[in-house]
């Protein structure tokens, strides 16, 4: 797969089949859509093309909003966009600029001659140009000097990105992991570097690795302790991870994601680790003392080989 983000460098080697979003999370209504770009491309050839965006849209228009945090960060999106069998990812820089581009413009310049696109799969609620003026009926009104064809993603698929997209980030917020993996179809993950902590877990039989996640707007799953997959060095290990401020031991109030990989004993500091969160299994609670701490972890463990054999 191809990702570009200079649009005058994208050459397609046959005719686009093209879509347009922001895709966070490439959960289950993305992936709908994508599949239905496969059978465009199996029935008529071409390469599947996803124009999407880096900053977020709502980060560059609606700048006083911090509150948005993302399921995936463009890294991510893409890697998950490679595994569902997109060919191209046009990662387009969103500006005030970009956004005040007349709809005329927007469909010659990116849709005609930046992007090639011999079919165009959109949503009927899809808006486009200078204050969001163009829609799919503009697009319809000119199809026959475009050069391509449109196909209209059905209202219920767009009701349900939009419906699942607000509630994993919610699902994900709560804890609720069973929630966000449904509508994503596969384990919500983070990624990150693994850096020096107090290094306090080895001295009670429980070392962690402390995972920097680099990203800001990536989302994190609420405070408390979850039953989760590690991969580093190219391994998968079983683990135990608690998203908190470890109020037993540490009095900073900083939030630090720290994972007790089960049956590893390797130096992974700089290493890069990928977590996914199968289930919450309990709220981050502060203990009278490290007896307390360490038999609460025992369970922990205990309970998270049973989550994870089910």
């Amino acid at each position: 797969m191809r990702i570009v983000r200079r649009l005058e460098e994208f050459k397609p080697a046959s005719g686009s089949i093209v879509t347009i979003g922001t895709f966070d999370g490439v959960h289950r209504g993305h992936q709908k859509i994508i599949q239905r770009l496969r059978e465009i491309r199996s029935e008529h050839g071409g390469e599947i093309t996803i124009l999407t965006f880096d900053p977020h849209p709502r980060k560059v228009l609606f700048p006083d909003q911090t509150d948005l945090k993302l399921i995936t960060t463009t890294a991510e999106k893409c890697e998950l966009l490679r595994q569902f069998g997109v060919d191209n990812v046009i990662v387009y820089p969103f500006t005030k600029e970009f956004s005040k581009l007349q709809a005329g413009e927007y469909i010659e310049s990116i849709l005609v001659k930046g992007l090639h696109t011999e079919m165009l799969v959109i949503g009927y609620d899809h808006r486009f140009g200078s204050n969001r003026e163009g829609n799919i009926d503009t697009l319809r009104a000119i199809s026959g000097t475009t050069g391509f064809k449109i196909e209209e993603i059905p209202a219920q698929d767009i009701d349900h990105i939009n419906v699942s997209s607000t509630r994993i980030r919610k699902a994900i917020e709560e804890g609720d992991m069973d929630t966000a993996n449904q509508f994503l179809g596969y384990t919500f993950f983070i990624q990150g570097t693994v850096v020096k902590g107090k290094q306090l877990g080895r001295t009670i039989g429980y070392p962690t690795a402390n995972i920097r996640v680099e990203d800001r707007d990536k989302i994190l799953p609420h405070m408390g302790v979850y039953a989760v997959y590690a991969e580093v060095l190219g391994k998968r290990y079983k683990g135990m991870l608690n998203v908190g401020t470890n109020p037993t031991t540490d009095t900073d109030h900083n939030i630090k994601v720290e994972v007790n990989i089960f049956d590893f004993d390797r130096d992974i500091y700089d290493e890069t680790i990928r977590v996914e969160f199968v289930k919450r299994t309990r709220d981050e609670l502060k203990f009278k003392g490290l007896e307390e701490l360490i038999a609460a972890l025992r369970n922990d463990r205990e309970t998270t080989l049973a989550i994870l054999s089910e």
